[in-house]
C-alpha cells in the first residue's frame, strides 16, 4: 500500500505521549515475549516507541476537539490488516491526523470497533476497521477530553481489556507489573493486571473482574461483599434484619460459570453471562450492600453493615494501587472515603475470609481484603485499571 506524502506523521507534541512511551514499549516487549515463551499463538505485532508516541500524540490532540458538539471517542489498534479477520479495509489509506479521526468518530463509536493504524517506511496511517483483534494488540482509547487508555486485549479474548496506562492531561498513570509480587495480593487484582494463571474467562476471578466494571459503569456507587459459603458468620456483621434478602439463593451467575462451554456456544454463552452480571451489578446501586457468596448465589442486596459484636473498630488501613511510583500508604479509614468505604473496611476487618468491592460516584473504585502477613485491612485502589 502507497502512502502519499500528506500522510506522513508529524512528531509528538504532546508531551505526556513522550514519557509514558518507554514504558508502554517495555510493557508490550516484556508481555509478548512471555506469551511466545507459552508457547501463545496468533499474537499481535510489537509496537515501538515512536510508533507509540504518535498515536498517543494524535489521539489526545483529537479529544479535545468536537464534530457537531460531540466529543469523539475512538478506539485506535495497532495492527495490520492481514492480522485480523474480516477486516473493513479503505480503498485508500487515511492520515493519522486528528482532522481524519475526528471526521470518523462517529463511526466507530460503539464499543468493539478499532479503527486500524500500521506503519509502512516508518510512517503511520488508519487503514479501515475492525472488531476482531489478537492477544496482546495494543489498542489506545480516547475516553473522554483529554483521558486517553492503553490497554490490549487477552490472550483468551474475553473479558476487560488489560490496562497498561492512563493519561489524563499532564498526569501519567503507569501500570505496575511487579504489583503481583505483594504478599497477599488479591486475585482479583491479578487478573486486573492480566497475568495469563488468573486471567482465564471461566474462572470466578474473572467474573469478579467483570462485576466490577460493571458497578462502576453504572456511576450510582455501590458496595459488594463476596462471603464464604462454608458458612454464614457474615451475617454477624450485618444488620438484621436485611431489606432485601433473597431465599433461596439466586444461582443463576452459579449455573452460568458451571456450564460446560464449547467453541460453538461461547458467544451465547458470553451474552448470557454478560446479561446476569448486569442484573447483579444492577442491585449495587441500591442503597447498602450486595451480598453473593464464593459459589456466585445472590443473597441479599440493601444490606446494612456493622460492627460484629465483640470487635473493635478498625483503626488503620493499608492504601495500594498498582501504579509506578506509588508506594503503599497506613491511613486511618476515615481518610479514605465516607460511610461506604469505612463499612467495607470495617466488614473485612471483622470477616477476614471475605472481601467487598466498593464503586464511588465518581468512577474510584476499591477492593478490600485482609492481609494476613500484615495483619491489616488492604484496601487496594483500581479504577486505573478499570477505565
Amino acid at each position: 500500500m502507497n502512502i502519499p506524502a500528506q500522510y506522513l506523521s508529524s512528531n509528538p507534541t504532546y508531551k505526556a505521549a513522550l514519557k509514558a512511551s518507554s514504558a508502554i514499549e517495555r510493557h508490550f516487549a516484556h508481555q509478548l515475549s512471555e506469551a511466545f515463551l507459552r508457547g501463545e499463538k496468533n499474537l499481535a505485532p510489537e509496537p515501538g516507541k515512536q510508533s507509540i508516541e504518535a498515536i498517543i500524540d494524535t489521539a489526545f490532540w483529537a479529544s479535545l476537539r468536537k464534530e457537531e458538539g460531540h466529543s469523539p471517542k475512538i478506539s485506535l489498534a495497532f495492527l495490520p490488516p492481514d492480522k485480523t479477520s474480516q477486516p473493513l479495509i479503505f480503498e485508500f489509506p487515511l492520515a493519522l491526523t486528528a482532522d481524519i479521526l475526528i471526521k470518523l468518530a462517529p463511526a466507530v463509536e460503539r464499543p468493539g470497533i478499532h479503527l486500524g493504524v500500521w506503519e509502512q517506511e516508518g510512517e503511520l496511517y488508519i487503514w479501515g476497521t475492525t472488531q476482531i483483534i489478537p492477544g496482546f494488540c495494543f489498542v489506545l482509547e480516547v475516553v473522554e477530553p483529554g483521558l486517553l487508555v492503553v490497554k490490549h486485549r487477552r490472550v483468551d479474548g474475553f473479558g476487560k481489556f488489560v490496562n497498561v496506562a492512563v493519561l489524563q492531561g499532564d498526569n501519567v498513570k503507569i501500570v505496575d507489573e511487579q504489583s503481583i509480587s505483594l504478599p497477599d495480593c488479591p486475585a482479583i487484582v491479578n487478573s486486573l493486571l492480566g497475568f495469563s494463571d488468573t486471567s482465564s474467562w471461566n474462572t470466578a476471578v474473572n467474573l469478579h473482574v467483570q462485576l466490577a466494571v460493571s458497578m462502576r459503569a453504572h456511576g450510582r456507587g455501590g458496595t459488594l461483599l463476596v462471603v464464604p459459603s462454608a458458612h454464614d458468620r457474615w451475617r454477624d456483621s450485618i444488620i438484621q434484619p436485611i431489606s432485601y434478602p433473597v431465599f433461596p439463593a439466586f444461582n443463576r451467575l452459579s449455573v452460568l460459570m458451571s456450564r460446560h462451554v464449547s467453541e460453538q456456544n461461547l458467544v451465547t454463552w458470553q451474552e448470557e453471562l454478560n446479561d446476569e452480571i448486569a442484573s447483579v451489578a444492577g442491585l449495587t446501586a441500591v442503597d447498602g450492600a450486595t451480598i453473593i457468596n464464593d459459589n456466585h448465589e445472590l443473597l441479599a442486596f440493601g444490606a446494612k453493615i456493622t460492627r460484629s459484636p465483640g470487635r473493635e473498630s478498625v483503626k488503620q488501613i493499608m492504601i495500594t494501587e498498582p501504579i509506578i511510583d506509588s508506594p503503599a500508604r497506613i491511613i486511618p479509614p476515615s481518610s479514605n472515603g465516607g460511610t461506604r468505604h469505612f463499612s467495607a473496611a470495617q466488614f473485612v476487618f471483622d470477616q477476614r475470609d471475605a472481601f467487598a468491592l466498593v464503586a464511588s460516584q465518581d468512577g474510584r473504585f476499591t477492593i478490600f481484603s485482609w492481609s494476613p502477613c500484615d495483619q491489616i485491612v488492604l484496601a487496594h485502589r483500581v479504577d486505573t485499571l478499570l477505565i
